[in-house]
């Protein structure tokens, strides 16, 4: 059989150049490569991969941890996880890595400094802060490519790439307090940094608006635990003329549980949500929401983490979302 040393011979070139020119790399000319590949394949010699990341100490493959602190019930699944893998897994593979993919529900702060010493990484992407903000800044003082989908707060150690939650959340807000809503309702989980902060621009907005309230009920991301809490909070709370939801999933359980008391949506109640996800467009009614630019985002994470694998520096990004109105919600009927 064939080895690496025969190949480089038959090539007339060293083994080194020829093992580069087998691995892809743009190092070695495009004439070069084509030759030295025809040869391998003429003698039926296939490099060995994992032998030569061993030898270069890297693995070509890239964690990606969805860290469900908060809602252990979350799944992959959900429509922005699935969207935010796929922009991922497109990055990463036209730089030629590897995915390995990571749901964690921790049980102590070691859960990615674990993944991060195991070596079988060469890098991280967090999709989501949950509420381990502690154990992501733990790991990102000594670990340096690390990048997470998530809000960039004071103090932060880790370099996160997200939308500006609380301008996405004011958005929201001013559309229904613009068209005559003044009883608003937020429905997200209070333990997220991202969902606060979103709570916090629906609070900035209401409060600028004389005689607007607003009501927030703790609420999870997962489709039938928000169901519930929201149908529970109808049957018992004051009836508001808006909801903002945290997320588009939230959205579309109050337009059920809405529904499910004999309230249409928006000529009784509007509603709002959050990501934009595919299927937003197409509930009934279509789902008005603050869009995150998601291809972009997963775009910056991988491009910030290959900038982290050379050992440059790299800066967390804020991103501008964007207010998408549908048929959710409408002007309120004035009196």
């Amino acid at each position: 059989m064939a080895s690496l040393a025969d190949i480089a011979r038959a090539a007339g070139i060293s083994t080194s150049t020829a093992s580069r020119a087998l691995s892809g790399s743009n190092v070695v000319s495009a004439a070069t490569r084509e030759r030295v590949q025809a040869i391998a394949r003429e003698q039926n010699f296939h490099l060995n991969q994992a032998a030569r990341n061993l030898r270069l100490k890297r693995t070509r493959a890239i964690g990606i941890v969805l860290p469900l602190g908060h809602e252990v019930g979350q799944h992959l699944s959900d429509p922005f996880f699935l969207t935010m893998l796929g922009q991922l897994a497109d990055a990463l593979t036209e730089r030629g890595y590897d995915l390995l993919l990571s749901r964690v529900i921790p049980t102590d702060r070691e859960w990615l400094a674990r993944l991060v010493d195991s070596g079988r990484v060469d890098g991280a992407i967090v999709i989501g802060q949950s509420d381990q903000a502690a154990a992501l800044d733990a790991v990102a003082a000594r670990f340096a490519p690390l990048v997470v989908w998530g809000a960039a707060l004071p103090g932060q150690i880790h370099c996160a790439v997200g939308s500006d939650n609380r301008a996405g959340g004011a958005l929201a807000a001013e559309h229904l307090l613009g068209r005559g809503h003044r009883r608003l309702a937020f429905f997200g989980p209070a333990a997220l940094p991202e969902i606060e902060e979103r709570r916090k621009g629906v609070a900035d907005a209401v409060a600028r608006v004389p005689g607007a309230t607003l009501n927030s009920a703790s609420v999870a991301l997962t489709a039938d635990a928000a169901f519930d809490t929201i149908a529970e909070y109808l049957a018992y709370r004051p009836l508001p003329d808006a909801i903002v939801a945290a997320s588009d999933t939230v959205a579309m359980m109050a337009i059920r549980a809405l529904a499910e008391r004999g309230l249409r949506v928006p000529d009784q109640v509007s509603v709002t949500g959050y990501d934009d996800v595919p299927l937003a467009a197409h509930t009934t009614p279509p789902l008005t929401t603050v869009r995150q630019d998601v291809t972009r985002g997963a775009a910056l994470m991988v491009e910030l983490l290959m900038h982290k694998l050379a050992g440059e520096q790299a800066e967390p990004v804020v991103l501008a979302p964007t207010l998408i109105v549908r048929g959710s919600t409408r002007a309120r009927a004035q009196a």
